[in-house]
């Protein structure tokens, strides 16, 4: 090779190298910023990408509350047939609440109609109603019976629906052996691409396990040595899962609920975590108790591959923000939606 013609080569490999170094750095623009919460070294800082956090934010933006209706009249029960929920609720506040749940579940999907036949409010042909009325009890559970997750932030219809008849973010349980895999063992969901554990090999469903099942989180055991609490490659795979989960739900680096020095030490850990331990539970009370019976009250269509309902998770109401609606009080203007816990709903579907 003559000297012209090693200084060519020298050249585009040059060019090849600034190339790559402007592709990937594209992929990251602009550079993201960073926040520390702990000593420097540790690791304890989130790292965040403003042009995705702005995105985020636009999506998270709360819709203006209707002004509060009058108390004083007759009830909705008296006003109305087949109120079951919010007979309480004056005729004036009823109405209220029913256009704001219009808006904030099917604003373009016949209003009132999703849910009502027009030929008669009362009856309960649609499935849709016979959900509704499960779904507002479940948010009136959630505001009286799970502050140690929600605190006086609360819920709304809007937090998970964000204006659309099905929630964005819903979960089914998978077939972990589909046809075809059984020579395999047991894969356990891995190396089947899916979005909630950012297209990783691990399990492609981490929910199950610990949104609906009360299988332990725990990776590692309480000493050096091997114990009972210590998890298996596989069991552990589950949890990492669900971590990588939460961690996208709510935009958030590991961090945010872990001290860097020790993952397993509560004593060190940042408040995020008990609330994020709050949550896991209040997700699988809600799967359990809430979703999981209205199965027969689905049509097929709507249910997983599996024949069963759909199932809430991190992501359903976080939807990329730390905090939903990056904390923005929704209960705090339908009082309706927060009963006294002496209230609590029932925790029994019935069609």
């Amino acid at each position: 090779m003559t000297h012209a013609s090693k200084w060519t080569n020298r050249l585009w490999q040059c060019v090849a190298a600034i190339g790559a170094v402007l592709v990937l750095s594209g992929c990251e623009l602009p550079v993201p910023n960073s926040v520390q919460h702990g000593y420097r070294g540790t690791g304890m800082v989130q790292v965040y990408n403003t042009r995705l956090l702005a995105a985020t934010v636009d999506a998270n933006v709360p819709p203006v509350a209707i002004p509060q209706a009058p108390g004083e009249g007759p009830k909705a029960s008296q006003t109305y047939k087949n109120v079951q929920v919010l007979g309480n609720l004056s005729t004036a506040q009823f109405n209220r609440l029913m256009v704001s749940m219009s808006a904030w579940v099917s604003p373009n999907n016949g209003g009132c109609v999703y849910c009502h036949n027009p030929a008669n409010f009362a009856d309960d042909e649609k499935y849709t109603k016979v959900v509704a009325r499960r779904m507002l009890q479940m948010t009136q559970y959630i505001n009286s019976e799970w502050k140690p997750h929600v605190a006086e932030t609360g819920v709304t219809c809007y937090t998970c629906h964000r204006g659309q008849p099905v929630p964005s973010a819903i979960w089914f349980t998978k077939d972990h052996q589909p046809q075809g895999s059984n020579f395999l063992g047991d894969k356990a969901g891995q190396n089947e691409p899916a979005a909630v554990v950012n297209l990783s090999s691990l399990p492609s469903d981490p929910f199950t396990p610990f949104l609906l099942e009360a299988k332990d989180i725990r990776m590692n055991g309480p000493t050096p040595l091997p114990s009972g609490n210590r998890h298996s490659t596989k069991q552990t795979e589950w949890t990492y899962g669900l971590m990588t989960h939460m961690s996208t739900s709510l935009g958030v680096n590991c961090t945010y609920c872990h001290n860097s020095r020790s993952f397993q030490s509560w004593e060190d850990a940042p408040p995020q975590r008990v609330t994020a331990w709050h949550g896991i539970r209040m997700a699988r009370d809600l799967n359990v108790n809430y979703m999981e019976p209205l199965t027969p009250v689905f049509p097929d269509n709507r249910k997983g591959e599996l024949g069963d309902a759909p199932k809430l998770n991190c992501n359903t109401c976080h939807q990329g923000a730390y905090k939903p609606l990056f904390g923005a009080p929704m209960a705090k203007d339908f009082p309706e939606l927060t009963p006294p816990p002496s209230a609590k709903p029932a925790q029994v579907a019935s069609k």
